[in-house]
């Protein structure tokens, strides 16, 4: 019966995912329709916008990488919401040049409300003159080009744009480098593969652009759940839009190194994105069936992974306990059980050591590490199952991530 569930479990895991797998050498060997040569990019006017909440420590060095910015400065709008702030957020982001405005909300809490503040600030304002809206985080460093590339895909037409999303301390331990390695892989191996065959991208948090036009379609900033970001996602697609991946734009964000606060930050993604399915699955489903593939690909993004998974262990884990209690069979279960974590564990460590070696010269981390965390993206990634489990009956609404980190862009002398 153990034997029998494993095979169902694996067959479900093929049906739903064996197209990402072919993602890795589609993304990996083929040839980029997109860099021909293309029209001159649209000169936009952006606003960027700053959701931040005690970020003293690390917003005036994302302030000053967006005045650095090689992309023409007069196009260029700051916009700072200082969220429930009690330090010197707001201060500091005026000095270094940024529209700010403050916000003191203790029902409404969380990044959806404080972006849907400010960008109804910013439209009731003498400012609202933006073609495109670049949502950043404050912990954030930009490459000096990062809003010259994102405009040149934006300008291809696309209704919004997600980014190359680097981390600032991948090296610290392996929880950051675990965060590090999904993120690039979702940049590598899943945006990069989705702009090969047209279909739509996803934006991850942080570090993507869309248009005036796509926020008039739908009636404004409304996303509220605890993912946002994924809310947004989905609607628009559901919707028709399209998002597209600039790959040279590249951005730099501070990871979480505590597992106390690894699991706090992914408890509340768990349950977003259980949130974000629920409601939604039933125009995801009437999209998958009126042929949209970026449907069934965002249906996966959110749902079946994590569960599959868990039921799986829970299952294996639940029939060994069994077995050692009754006094038979337990070597056979207990088998079957490390077979079923060595294959997740290997399937897992391809997945990262694939990325590691792809962008190897992009992970800023003393080589021997790499490997090292290679091995332990693995375990990072089954940490979900628990935390999957906990999002059933948990719900941690918004805490802010601690942010401290400095960063110099790779390459940059001033």
């Amino acid at each position: 019966m153990l034997q029998r569930f494993n095979y169902v479990i694996t067959i479900l895991f093929f049906v739903c995912y064996s197209y990402q797998f072919l993602y890795i050498p589609i993304a990996m060997f083929a040839k980029k329709a997109r860099e021909k040569k293309a029209a001159p990019a649209k000169t936009n006017v952006i606003a960027v916008l700053i959701a931040a909440r005690n970020e003293e420590a690390v917003i005036g060095q994302l302030i000053d990488s967006v005045k650095a910015q090689d992309y023409p400065q007069e196009l260029i709008d700051v916009f700072v919401v200082a969220d429930n702030c009690t330090d010197g957020t707001a201060r500091i982001a005026r000095e270094k040049g940024a529209f700010v405005c403050e916000r003191f909300d203790k029902i409404h809490v969380g990044k959806g409300y404080a972006l849907n503040f400010l960008l109804r600030s910013i439209s009731e304002s003498v400012f609202y003159r933006h073609d495109a809206y670049l949502v950043l985080d404050a912990d954030n460093v930009l490459a000096p080009d990062f809003i010259t590339r994102m405009n040149e895909t934006f300008s291809e037409g696309y209704d919004a744009v997600t980014c190359y999303r680097n981390s600032k301390n991948f090296s610290d331990n392996w929880i950051s480098a675990g965060y590090g390695l999904w993120f690039l892989r979702e940049s590598q191996y899943l945006n990069r593969a989705r702009m090969e065959i047209g279909s739509s991208c996803a934006v991850s948090g942080t570090g993507f652009m869309f248009s005036d036009e796509l926020l008039q379609r739908c009636g404004g900033w409304e996303y509220y759940l605890l993912t946002e970001d994924i809310e947004f996602t989905i609607d628009s697609v559901v919707k028709g839009a399209r998002f597209g991946y600039a790959e040279k734009a590249v951005l730099y964000d501070e990871q979480p190194v505590s597992l106390r606060q690894s699991f706090r930050q992914r408890l509340r993604w768990a349950r977003g994105y259980m949130q974000v399915f629920f409601r939604y699955c039933e125009k995801l489903f009437s999209g998958i069936f009126a042929g949209s593939f970026s449907c069934y690909d965002m249906t996966m993004n959110i749902a079946p992974a994590a569960v599959l998974t868990g039921a799986s262990i829970a299952v294996n884990g639940f029939a060994a306990v069994s077995a050692i209690i009754a006094g038979r069979g337990a070597l056979a279960v207990a088998m079957s059980f490390l077979e079923c974590l060595a294959g997740i564990y290997g399937s897992l460590f391809v997945i990262g050591l694939i990325t590691t070696l792809s962008e190897w010269n992009k992970i800023y981390c003393p080589a021997a590490k790499k490997i090292l965390y290679c091995f332990t993206f693995p375990l990072f990634m089954l940490t979900y199952v628990p935390i999957c489990f906990c999002a059933l009956f948990v719900d941690p609404g918004w805490k802010p991530i601690e942010h401290r980190r400095s960063f110099r862009v790779p390459g940059q002398t001033a």
